[in-house]
């Protein structure tokens, strides 16, 4: 069964809305995920790409997958026009995940820096994503800056803590004319599909699937919420009572007076 069908993240066109982060994978493991998950995107630590190495990621990568490199290891803005630069002399394609982190504790996003490298990488015609966190006037700012898609966290990366940023992803979803992609923090199938449900275009997860006891049939789990939370969302779902009850079926009528 379709909802809406494809989504756009700049001029490409996916199917899948589950967006696999790559860094917590052992590369065996990689084609099984993205086998199972219906993945068309994965992003991609450019220092993983060891070109001329003895075992490159890339070797392990399915046909026709679309790479979204990061920017991992950024600290700001210059440094992350550099490894995007790196990343498409590599052949990595001109996709790119902007992720600038100053804070080695809390590896919480820096969305000045973010909103500087955006634009110089839309400049450079770069489709950019950049992660960030769910600020309304930052994510205005990397809308004018040129992004194509914007990452809010949903709670610190690799927590698995899920939504915590719920309310805050919600007002961007609404005021913001951009795909809105919740990146790190899913720690859940369930979670996914209520980010879904808010109106999110994707949900990308990494270590809520890396860490699970069986990984291929957690890819599988996320796979099947997140299209169950598109759906749903695109039903409109029923609203809510906030006072009293009402009974699904007449309570009068076939008893007589």
């Amino acid at each position: 069964m379709k909802t809406d069908g494809e989504f756009r993240i700049g001029k490409r066109r996916f199917n899948s809305r589950f967006i696999l982060g790559s860094g917590k994978f052992s590369l065996s493991m990689m084609k099984t995920v993205m086998e199972n998950g219906g993945i068309e995107i994965a992003t991609l630590a450019v220092r993983r790409t060891n070109a001329g190495g003895e075992e490159n990621i890339l070797d392990y990568i399915p046909r026709g997958l679309t790479l979204l490199p990061n920017t991992s290891g950024a600290r700001n803005a210059e440094e992350a026009v550099r490894i995007a630069m790196l990343a498409r002399e590599l052949g990595c394609g001109d996709m790119i995940k902007v992720e600038i982190i100053k804070d080695s504790r809390y590896l919480l996003p820096d969305n000045c820096e973010t909103i500087k490298a955006t634009k110089t990488l839309a400049e450079e015609g770069f489709t950019v994503m950049p992660y960030m966190m769910p600020d309304l006037s930052a994510a205005r700012s990397m809308a004018e800056a040129g992004a194509s898609a914007i990452m809010p966290l949903g709670s610190p990366i690799g927590s698995n803590k899920g939504l915590l940023t719920r309310d805050f992803i919600k007002i961007l979803v609404d005021e913001i004319d951009l795909p809105v992609i919740v990146d790190a923090g899913i720690g859940r199938p369930s979670q996914a599909c209520e980010a879904m449900e808010l109106g999110c275009a994707a949900v990308m997860a990494n270590t809520a699937i890396a860490t699970a006891g069986d990984i291929p049939m957690m890819a599988g789990a996320f796979k099947l919420a997140i299209e169950a939370g598109r759906m749903a969302f695109v039903s409109k779902p029923g609203r809510v009572l906030h006072e009293g009850g009402e009974a699904s079926s007449p309570l009068t009528g076939f008893l007589g007076d």
